[in-house]
């Protein structure tokens, strides 16, 4: 599989300056929430028939790289 880098790009003018893949206007934010929301690859690419399975996953790899940076995350423990 190729890395990330080939197919995420971020440019202002598209999308506020979001990841998206290349050639295309699906964010990386887009994707990650279908996903989250319970939607499988394949009722991505039904819905989205410019995305492949490789952008996908180059996606979910993107996200993770971002989540190695050394950032904290302050998130709120529930009560």
């Amino acid at each position: 599989m190729a890395t990330w880098r080939e197919w995420i790009v971020s440019d202002p003018s598209v999308m506020m300056g979001k990841p998206v893949i290349v050639g295309t206007r699906i964010t990386v934010e887009l994707i990650l929430e279908k996903l989250a929301a319970g939607e499988t690859v394949e009722d991505l690419l039904e819905a989205h028939p410019r995305l492949t399975r490789e952008a996908i996953q180059a996606a979910l790899a993107f996200a993770a790289e971002a989540l190695r940076a050394d950032v904290i995350y302050p998130l709120k423990v529930p009560a």
